[in-house]
């Protein structure tokens, strides 16, 4: 723990802890489609890629838990908190969340989903604490992992995480969107931030038959990469939230006026994706009329297409009579309400 002498109670209770956090991530079936995520996360110490984190105050605000902190009862709470299944928050400016440790069952659903096999290499997008990329290094060898991110504070102190865990993956400054491309091919892509559109750059710096897992619009896509130019898949029915993709040229959305559409669908989660899916394309009225006339659908009968010129989402097969164009791209002709 930092400069400090190691309290060897604290660690114990680290090491009962994560155990408890394996045990009911495996309880949720989080490792179905992959077990042998298991060991990976009974290994790595979660604790030592978040120092400090904020948890929400009983009056409002931030809590700020700290690893360093002189009083034992708060390192033990800080212990605790770093293995509760639960996003921690890791970085805030001005009141707004920038970055966090993703909710470990949900990690681990999306590294099973990868379907990873030795040697495989993956560029993960959204570099966070480095928890995620030493999970990553541990199943598959730090040499074929790495992880990129924006903003250079992220990247030095995940480095830093990585480091003090032993773990060495690359660690690379740069605009996500862009890729990796000094590091490619890539046989697997999962990013940890959420998009709007699929980067074409990702589509040529993977191998044929390469995987692709991304947030987008309240979901996770798995597509599968046929070459440069194409790459097609279903969404998983996990609900993601995760924080946007940083970089130039990703406005905000514009909010979405709800007024008209009945309250049951305004709260209904399977509804709002499908609003964030299509925003831009269908008004929420028209988006409401689909949804109930298709048996209010879930995420995995959506999917998207990346064409060469165009990207698309689709509901249920992607020639059918349901698809809209994603953010960025033009595709005339191809919404059927």
């Amino acid at each position: 723990m930092g400069a400090h002498v190691v309290d060897r109670e604290l660690e114990d209770l680290a090491v009962s802890a994560r155990a408890a956090l394996v045990r009911e991530i495996e309880a949720s079936g989080a490792f179905a489609a992959d077990p042998g995520w298991r060991a990976a996360f009974a290994t790595v110490p979660r604790h030592l890629f978040v120092p400090y984190y904020y948890v929400s105050g009983v009056a409002g605000g931030y809590e700020r838990r700290w690893g360093e902190s002189p009083d034992r009862r708060t390192r033990e709470r800080w212990v605790r908190g770093a293995y509760e299944d639960v996003p921690l928050a890791t970085r805030l400016r001005d009141g707004v969340l920038l970055s966090s440790s993703s909710q470990p069952s949900l990690m681990a659903l999306m590294l099973a989903e990868l379907r990873v096999e030795g040697g495989d290499r993956v560029l993960e997008i959204g570099a966070g604490t480095g928890y995620n990329a030493a999970l990553l290094s541990y199943r598959l060898g730090e040499e074929n992992v790495t992880t990129v991110d924006l903003d250079p504070e992220f990247t030095e102190s995940a480095r830093r995480h990585l480091a003090t865990a032993g773990y060495r993956p690359t660690v690379v400054t740069g605009d996500g969107a862009r890729g990796v491309p000094e590091r490619a091919p890539f046989d697997r892509i999962v990013a940890t931030c959420t998009l709007t559109s699929i980067p074409r750059p990702w589509l040529a710096q993977c191998t044929p038959g390469a995987l692709i897992l991304a947030p987008l619009a309240t979901g996770l896509i798995m597509l599968i990469v046929r070459d440069a130019g194409h790459a097609e898949g279903h969404f998983l029915p996990t609900a993601a939230y995760f924080v946007p993709l940083r970089g130039a040229e990703r406005p905000e959305p514009e909010p979405v006026a709800l007024a008209g559409v009945p309250t049951r669908a305004r709260e209904n989660e399977r509804f709002r994706f499908l609003l964030a899916l299509t925003r831009g394309t269908l008004d929420p009225h028209e988006a409401f009329a689909l949804w109930a006339r298709e048996g209010m659908p879930g995420r995995e009968r959506y999917g998207i297409t990346v064409g060469a010129e165009h990207a698309w989402a689709w509901l249920d097969e992607p020639g059918g009579p349901y698809a809209w164009p994603l953010p960025g791209s033009s595709a005339p002709g191809l919404v059927e309400v």
